[in-house]
This record gives C-alpha cells, sequence and structure tokens, in this order.
C-alpha cells in the first residue's frame, strides 16, 4: 500500500520501533557486527523522516537496552561512541525539522560515558520547544527499572504526604514514569520477524497492535513503514468491548 492510500484520520499517535536485526544483518555478510549499526543508521532516520512526511506526532526507537550491556566490550564501545557521533552529525537536523528530542532509560548510570551524557542533554535542551515530532530515544533503557523506579517515586512521595494513596491509579502511574505525557503506544514493530517485546514500553503497550515484519533493519525503509501503519489500520481495536 502506498502513503497516498493510508486513512489520514486513522494514523496511529504513537509508534514505537525495535530496531533489531543489525547484528545478523553484518553477519549474513562476513562483516562485524559492528558493522550492522553503522549500516542501521540510515534505515532510522529514513523512518524518522517518514513519521513526519506521515505526521505521526510520537515515535520511540528502542536503541540500547539495560540488557545490552552483556554484549561484547568492542560491541558496546562502538555503540556509546556511535551514539555520540550521531547525536552531532544529526541533531542540527532533526532540530530544524521540528523534531523534540527525549532520551528514556536509566540516564545515571555510571557506565555511560558523561560525553554521551553531555550530548544527550544538549540535544533534549536545543529542541525543547520543538513539537512536529515528538522522538523518543529509548537508551540505557529497560520497561521493568522504569516501572520499578515510578513505584519506588510514587512510595517516597506518598510516605512523605505529598501524594495520597487514595488518589493512585493508572495516570498517576504514566506520570511517573520517564517521559511525563507520553500517550500510549498505538503500534509497536519489531523488524527481523522476531516476536517480542524485549522489555520495551510494557505499561505503555497495554493496548497497541504489534506488527513483525520479516526485515531486518538496515533493510528497513519507509516503505515497510507504511505497511505496517497500514496493516494497523487494517485492524479493529476494541480496547476490551465487544
Amino acid at each position: 500500500m502506498s502513503e497516498s492510500r493510508l486513512d489520514p484520520d486513522r494514523m496511529p499517535r504513537h509508534v514505537g520501533i525495535i530496531l533489531d536485526g543489525n547484528g545478523r544483518w553484518a553477519q549474513q555478510r562476513g562483516l562485524q557486527r559492528t558493522a550492522g549499526h553503522a549500516a542501521g543508521e540510515q534505515a532510522l532516520f529514513d523512518a524518522i523522516q517518514a513519521a513526519l512526511d506521515l505526521g505521526i506526532p510520537w515515535l520511540t526507537v528502542y536503541t540500547f537496552s539495560t540488557e545490552n550491556w552483556s554484549r561484547s566490550d568492542d560491541e558496546v564501545a562502538f555503540l556509546m561512541h556511535f551514539n555520540q557521533d550521531l547525536l552531532l552529525r544529526r541533531r542540527d537536523d532533526l532540530h530544524a525539522d521540528g523534531v523534540r528530542i527525549y532520551f528514556m532509560g536509566d540516564l545515571d548510570d555510571p557506565r555511560i560515558p558523561e560525553l554521551n551524557k553531555a550530548r544527550m542533554k544538549e540535544a533534549e535542551e536545543l529542541t525543547v520547544d520543538n513539537d512536529r515530532l515528538h522522538l523518543v530515544f529509548a537508551f540505557n533503557y529497560g520497561s521493568r527499572l522504569e516501572l520499578a523506579e515510578a513505584a519506588r517515586r510514587i512510595a517516597g512521595d506518598a510516605l512523605s504526604g505529598n501524594l495520597a494513596l487514595d488518589t493512585i491509579d493508572s495516570e498517576t502511574v504514566s506520570s511517573y514514569l520517564y517521559v511525563a505525557g507520553m500517550p500510549d503506544a498505538d503500534l509497536i514493530i519489531r523488524t527481523s520477524g522476531e516476536h517480542r517485546l524485549s522489555n520495551f514500553l510494557l505499561w505503555q503497550a497495554a493496548y497497541a497492535e504489534f506488527v513483525f515484519p520479516e526485515v531486518l533493519f538496515p533493510d528497513f525503509t519507509p516503505g515497510h513503514l507504511v505497511e505496517c501503519i497500514a496493516e494497523y489500520q487494517r485492524r479493529k481495536r476494541r480496547f476490551g468491548r465487544a
């Protein structure tokens, strides 16, 4: 389905993408896994541009999970440096396009280089007034940790008397997550054909539709994104109703 055949009135408000298959893409070509991450950069920014063109308000991309620290030292070091470099090369273009940048995850982790933290803060501050697209990089992110941290903060506010126990509901929990005000995900896409969430947006994806394209992420194109949205639009979302 072409972009022109999508129903503009049924576009997802929030799309999450699990960028899966970079390493396998490289290994299939006899390359180091890091080459796959580098190759995935263009696919990522093509997807961001497509989201802008389609008028999608929120896009969350899973770039580094709390579990990714278990990868080889060389791969982790590459990913840290790659994210530093990517922000320098792409930040101003995103800003010019009206993109607001967020980083969502355990950003106080001492394993994250200080230069990465500085680059992330600069990007968030530069783009804070933009609202054409809210682009969230899930970096050093794990949904279980996000929920545990929210529970800890809620408990602390309740114990201090700043939050009444009988007022705590699902909206309260949402407001204590990493990005307060983020809408629930409507569509979750995981490339490479794997069918699991891998600790991504567990709370926010409660009523999301899931699409699993059989393509490794470096080969993911705007056309694939359009097809995923077309599949989303073909489904009837009931939210528990008959």
